[in-house]
């Protein structure tokens, strides 16, 4: 184990130095399910899924209209396109909540949007619009960290000129006919920005993590996955056809544990070492609010000589003093990051995503990454948008505004944390993570939750089983360095009023540190391709 939890005076959360590894307090809790909340949350699924089962019934001897995707009656002797169990979740249970979810937005996605109304007059299966549009929505679900999707302003001004220079789209891979000198300039930028000695740049964040861990890694090599990593990470480790093994979430005693077995017993049957060993970890976890604990991780690496992937989607821009991400969060070297992925579809308010990392690295990726290789080249307007955002937040744009962004991210987390934290409600996730997890646990406050906020022109992301573990599904709240005092105040206003209502104040202060939570064997899993 590398580290002890220090508890600070407040009784409340614990600070971890980590024995010197650590130059800041880290502070990362997580409260503990109320039994009696975890029991009702499981009968509440119970309830729903024999009254599915009932339904299902009904709807089989016509006794209830079925509206679901079905095999034709002439092709039900024929092996099933469609397996109809499969659909039994969405069927029953998500379709009565549909309605939170795919909401039409009409407007730049800032601060505050304007949304097309729509209803539903057959239970969520289908919806009209009635025309009416619903206007400024306090926003806080989009990934907009630093406020720079806008509609006015230096970037829009810069995309603007671009997209009359260079047109809309480029119709062509990087390979052939499709790279512009605006695509080297971004990239010299990214690799500038990140203090690497180079980067490359992808036209689909998702992609970029699919397809390239493919080319990094392959058969007879090993993937150390976090157990929550996102789903782009997934499925690049799944393409690869590594060796995939899975530890708990941010839990060092699991990945070192996974390391030693990896060096001590290689591969299976034959034993013989592992070509590569790969980790895979995320700056900051989408769903969870939790930030790596990157130092440890590192340390890991080195004395076990495996390479690291970082994936720093939601914490590049919304991290570091100045927007560096985690790695400067934590003040650590980019050189002790093998490969440094991330996004521009957050902090920069763009498209696409970058591999920074070693030149001999990049260059590799040229040639054999499938997202290089056979994608269309990112969009001169877009890349625009993401020169001028990066050149804002680095400040050379002869301004402070993009570091005051930064600044005011930063101060809207820790404000929003601490105030939902007094008003009773169970929060996960790092103190200084912009993604803010709000507990609900129970099925039925899912989609109440959501509506009831909308009521107040309050717009909020709800998530659910499978995307969270079944018994804890939550709201989850996106800060943006757009968002003023004010805003902030009526959105806490808001989900104090319906905290109430819904009886969504479950916290009792007992807060469980990550790192305390005990180790089971069992806990991680393995696959094998």
């Amino acid at each position: 184990m590398l580290s002890e939890p220090l508890p600070c005076s407040c009784g409340l959360n614990h600070i971890v130095h980590n024995g010197g590894l650590y130059k800041r307090p880290f502070n990362e809790a997580f409260e503990e399910t109320p039994m009696l909340v975890a029991v009702l949350t499981y009968v509440g699924y119970g309830v729903l899924t024999l009254f599915g089962y009932l339904r299902d019934f009904m709807r089989q001897w016509k006794i209830e209209k079925c509206q679901n995707a079905t095999e034709r009656e002439e092709q039900k002797d024929f092996v099933p396109l469609y397996q109809d169990f499969e659909n039994f979740y969405n069927r029953n249970l998500y379709m009565r909540i549909r309605d939170s979810w795919n909401r039409p937005i009409c407007s730049v996605p800032g601060a505050k949007v304007d949304m097309m109304e729509r209803v539903s007059h057959d239970y969520n299966w289908t919806f009209t619009y009635t025309g009416r549009v619903i206007k400024d929505i306090i926003n806080m679900g989009s990934y907009n960290y630093l406020g720079f999707a806008q509609k006015a302003g230096t970037c829009q001004e810069a995309a603007a000129k671009v997209l009359s220079q260079y047109g809309a789209g480029v119709c062509s891979t990087r390979q052939e006919m499709g790279n512009l000198d605006k695509h080297e300039e971004l990239e010299k930028l990214v690799a500038r920005f990140l203090g690497v000695e180079s980067a490359m740049a992808y036209g689909m964040g998702f992609a970029t993590n699919s397809m390239n861990i493919p080319a990094l890694v392959g058969k007879g090599c090993l993937i150390l996955s976090d157990e929550l990593n996102h789903a782009s990470l997934v499925l690049g480790a799944r393409l690869s056809g590594a060796t995939i093994r899975i530890f708990k979430h941010n839990n060092m005693q699991s990945l070192e544990k996974l390391l030693k077995d990896a060096i001590v017993h290689g591969q299976p049957r034959t034993r013989r070492p592992w070509k590569k060993i790969l980790i895979l970890v995320e700056g900051i976890y989408s769903m969870e609010g939790s930030i790596v604990r990157l130092p440890e991780v590192i340390a890991l690496k080195k004395k076990y000589k495996s390479y690291l992937y970082l994936d720093e989607a939601h914490s590049i821009g919304a991290l570091g003093p100045s927007g560096r991400g985690v790695v400067e969060y934590f003040g650590l070297s980019p050189e002790d990051v093998d490969v440094m992925m991330g996004t521009f579809t957050k902090s920069f308010g763009a498209a696409g995503g970058y591999i920074g990392g070693k030149k001999e690295l990049i260059d590799y990726l040229r040639t054999y990454s499938h997202s290089a290789v056979y994608a269309t080249s990112l969009s001169p307007p877009v890349v625009e948008q993401i020169i001028t955002s990066m050149k804002c937040i680095m400040g050379e744009d002869g301004t402070n505004v993009g570091k005051a962004r930064v600044q005011q991210l930063a101060e809207n987390t820790r404000y929003f944390r601490r105030r939902l934290k007094e008003m009773g409600f169970i929060i996960y996730g790092n103190e200084d993570s912009p993604v803010v997890p709000l507990m609900l646990y129970m099925p039925a406050k899912i989609g109440a939750f959501g509506r009831e906020m909308l009521k107040r022109n309050i717009g909020v992301v709800v998530v659910g089983f499978p995307a969270t573990p079944i018994i804890e599904s939550r709201a989850r709240f996106c800060l943006s360095a757009a968002h003023t005092k004010e805003m902030l105040d009526t959105a806490l206003k808001e989900i104090n009023e319906v905290g109430d209502l819904l009886q969504l104040k479950y916290s009792r202060h007992r807060l469980v540190p990550l790192l305390d939570r005990p180790f089971d064997e069992t806990t991680y899993e393995e696959t094998e391709d």
